[in-house]
């Protein structure tokens, strides 16, 4: 029987903790700088699903994805075995978990970041209970619990806190639930004399559920962020969709920003700004009850121009279909509808497929069913936003890289 020395043991540790070190530096991507990345970490800085431009889905469909080697990827969600093994043997504390909301959304934020979804066991009872279980352990991990709040947000809330309260009596370290689209944002005020804020319940149901933080995309109002006792990302999905309107032909003198409503006049003002520092155009509407709006009058010049109009959410497109009527009314020649979160309740498609629309530019925060794509339509990815923004929470790093910096709203 062989007997080894403390010094042999040293001696072998280090060998073999070398050979590790420099098999791990060949998953190096070759078209990947890490210049601007943390320097404290390795790992990410040579594992990434490196693409050219945010994924998108043009007139509603899918197109293909390449890397910056020009070659086709038949299916950019098929993690590489290679990877996922690097991976969690060198780094098995950062874990991304997805409810059933948008699981679509989860496994690209996954592709990006060049980790595998983690396992779980998510189902309903005949009485229409959720049942929530992690198949693998998080003790001591920092998880990312991928689920927006969307139709039906009760539902997928009420998944949320029982996925949030599996975790916690996991013995997770951190648990981070990224909330894509976050409902219930728009009852965030008193309007009327005994009105609940649905907004701060939520923020209170989430806080004592467990979660240590919260990442938000594009939340309603800024306020929103105060409902919360625990740390709030807020990031938002305008630059995505001004990457893609910056690839289009479109003179900049001939673009005027336009904001569907007087509360969104902070936002279309950061837009236009973006867009070249464009001219800015407000519609004045009133709201007699919810869900129902009124077009009044429009302030700014759109005359010959192509107007842009932003918002955070498309709901039941009455609001920004009115707006667009209008603006073909006083002469511009075409419309855009840019918004972040597609809620998209009846009658939004018929309203939004009507034709006073060129173009309807969205982003996947909220999936969208195959009966409601229509040829006008463009659906946008915030993977990479989110993905970077989760790296960028694991490592402890600033939020604030371009292209992803946030629009100065708040």
């Amino acid at each position: 029987m062989a007997v080894t020395s403390p010094a042999m043991s040293t001696s072998l540790f280090q060998s073999a903790f070398c050979s590790s070190f420099t098999s791990r530096s060949f998953l190096t991507h070759k078209h990947f700088a890490p210049t601007d990345r943390c320097p404290d970490v390795s790992l990410r800085n040579r594992i990434r699903c490196n693409i050219v431009e945010p994924l998108k889905f043009e007139n509603g469909r899918p197109i293909d994805v390449t890397l910056n080697g020009g070659n086709a990827i038949p299916s950019f969600l098929t993690p590489n075995p290679r990877v996922q093994d690097s991976i969690y043997k060198n780094d098995t504390r950062l874990r991304i978990f997805s409810g059933t909301a948008n699981p679509a959304l989860a496994q690209e934020i996954a592709c990006y970041m060049g980790l595998e979804l983690g396992k779980i066991k998510i189902k309903r009872f005949a009485d229409g209970e959720i049942y929530v279980q992690l198949q693998e352990s998080v003790r001591g991990c920092d998880v990312f619990l991928v689920q927006p709040t969307c139709p039906p947000a009760n539902e997928n809330l009420m998944e949320l806190l029982i996925m949030i309260d599996a975790c916690r009596r996991a013995s997770a370290k951190n648990i981070t639930a990224v909330i894509p689209y976050f409902g219930y944002a728009r009852a965030d005020r008193k309007t009327q004399g005994r009105e609940s804020i649905a907004a701060k319940l939520v923020a209170n149901l989430i806080t004592e559920a467990g979660a240590n933080r919260v990442l938000a995309c594009d939340l309603h109002s800024g306020q929103s962020m105060g409902y919360f006792d625990i740390p709030v990302d807020h990031v938002y999905g305008q630059p995505v969709i001004l990457d893609y309107l910056a690839s289009k032909t479109i003179c900049s003198d001939d673009l005027v920003v336009v904001s569907p409503d007087v509360g969104g006049v902070a936002r279309a003002r950061a837009f236009a700004k973006k867009l070249s520092d464009a001219p800015l155009a407000i519609v004045d509407k009133r709201r007699h009850a919810h869900n129902v709006a009124e077009v009044m009058n429009l302030i700014g010049d759109v005359k010959g121009k192509v107007a842009v109009m932003v918002d955070d959410m498309i709901d039941t497109a009455g609001t920004i279909s009115k707006g667009a009527a209008l603006l073909h009314q006083e002469g511009a020649r075409e419309v855009y509808a840019c918004s972040t979160h597609a809620v998209f309740s009846p009658p939004a498609i018929e309203r939004l497929s009507s034709g006073v629309f060129q173009e309807v530019i969205i982003t996947n925060t909220i999936p969208v069913a195959e009966k409601n794509y229509f040829p006008q339509l463009t659906v946008l990815s915030v993977a990479n936003l989110l993905g970077e923004t989760i790296w960028r929470v694991h490592d402890d790093c600033s939020g604030g890289i371009e292209p992803y910096s946030n629009l100065g709203i708040d």
